[in-house]
């Protein structure tokens, strides 16, 4: 069998494969043979078929079969011979039958990128102290609060930050609807009755708020609002948006007191003492679990300042519409408009193809760790992730475990988990210091 493997950029390869006709003719009798032990064809005994009539009437079945075990074969030899890791062998393309019977084909193959780590025990990360402050424990009582308060409508004075307003508004930019100007929709930019905002300098748009502040009730007023350059949509950063606003009614939040009769709302039997415990032990979890998100982030961060390697376009393509899938379920969850993503579409698949690289950086750098490692996965362990994955969904375990293996999933949940493994090592051996002043891992 003769192999050609032709490395290109970008993690692609062109296998070249000529198979003598020796070799097709000895795989084909084997196959011959085994049709016609087991075919059962009218007016011959099993097995005792005619050669031509078992090659005739299974002809179609015969050559695919042939075809597919000579080029399963070319590729099994082809990792031997080259030492390749290949992610996928695609298709056999132009597959043809020489005057000797020969047959040569070739395909594109899609290679794992060659990852050099470098030293990857003990990176130095810094974390938070694991305590809960006890600001934030009253921050979430306050929000607690916040929860069941009343409001009531204030008279005799204008607005105040802190308060609540109800307005009606549209935008402009350059004396233009902003939609027209975007030449798309513009979602909550564009304008809407009877929107709540708090006073407060972080809601709604950056200075927004602040010129509310002195209005009264029934009140019009134009607010112009400077858009940062970081803004998600491109067309506006670092522009003016002007919104007629009309000032509808001012409300103040009447927040109930932190005693029993507030726990009793949220639960007949606990105490305010209790809920507070409550609050504190799942804030301490919480906190835990970013804390742990917080190195992760910090040593992948590390490999990937110093590592750099290409990628393969199809993999950075089929990551970067999961990432983008994802992060439209999310908006759609949080409550987001169809014209609304639609409007942030371009700025979607840009942040989705920034995490699609970092992701798949990532995971090859794992990878190439947990195999110097030695890091494996049991079946034990597998079957165990399946099981728990199997009643989280509500299916038996069995039925799963078969269509995990008919869609051939197992080998990539079986990387995850050792991938998962490899980020538990990394933690566990890094050097860790505790600062009061570093930030907490967000979501």
């Amino acid at each position: 069998m003769n192999i050609v493997v032709e490395k290109q950029p970008k993690c692609v390869a062109t296998l070249r494969v000529e198979i003598p006709a020796e070799k097709v003719q000895g795989q084909r009798e084997k196959i011959v043979r085994t049709y016609a032990s087991k075919a059962r064809i009218s007016g011959f005994r099993p097995g005792k078929a005619p050669r031509g009539v078992i090659e005739k009437r299974f002809e179609k079945e015969i050559t695919e079969e042939l075809n597919h075990k000579l080029v399963t074969e070319a590729y099994d030899e082809a990792l031997k011979q080259e030492e390749l890791k290949v992610l996928d062998f695609g298709f056999p393309e132009d597959l043809t039958t020489l005057p000797d019977g020969g047959i040569t084909f070739f395909s594109k193959l899609t290679l794992a990128p060659e990852v050099q780590i470098t030293e990857y025990k003990g990176i130095k990360v810094t974390v938070p102290p694991l305590a809960v402050p006890e600001e934030e424990v009253q921050a979430q009582l306050k929000s607690l609060q916040e929860r069941f308060a009343d409001f009531k409508d204030i008279e005799g004075r204008p607005g105040a930050m802190q308060d609540f307003a109800v307005i009606d508004y549209s935008s402009t930019v350059d004396g233009k609807p902003t939609e027209e100007v975007l030449g798309k929709p513009a979602g909550y930019l564009t304008g809407r009755e009877d929107f709540w905002i708090r006073l407060d300098e972080k809601a709604f748009l950056p200075g927004f708020a602040a010129q509310l502040v002195g209005m009264n009730a029934g009140e019009s007023r134009e607010i112009t609002v400077t858009l940062p350059a970081d803004f998600p949509v491109e067309e506006l950063q670092n522009r003016e948006m002007v919104f007629a606003t009309t000032l509808k009614e001012v409300k103040e939040a009447i927040l109930p007191e932190l005693n029993d009769e507030l726990a009793a709302r949220l639960a007949a039997d606990k105490t305010i003492a209790e809920i507070t415990e409550i609050i504190r032990e799942n804030m301490q979890h919480e906190r835990a679990r970013k804390i742990n998100d917080l190195k992760v982030n910090q040593i992948v961060a590390h490999f990937t300042s110093l590592i750099d390697f290409e990628l393969p376009d199809d993999l950075i393509n089929q990551e970067t519409q999961s990432q983008a899938d994802a992060m439209v379920r999310r908006g759609v969850e949080s409550g987001m408009t169809e014209e609304e993503i639609a409007s942030q579409q371009a700025e979607i698949f840009a942040s989705a193809g920034h995490q699609a690289v970092n992701n798949l950086r990532t995971n090859f750098i794992l990878q190439e760790i947990a195999r110097v490692e030695k890091i494996s996965v049991t079946d034990a362990e597998l079957v165990n992730h399946l099981a728990q994955i199997a009643l989280s969904r509500k299916v038996p375990l069995k039925k799963f475990i078969k269509d995990m293996q008919r869609d051939d999933r197992l080998p990539s949940i079986r990387s995850s988990i050792a991938i998962g493994k490899a980020i538990d090592f990394l933690v566990e051996s890094a050097e860790v210091t505790e600062e009061a002043e570093a930030p907490i891992a967000e979501d």
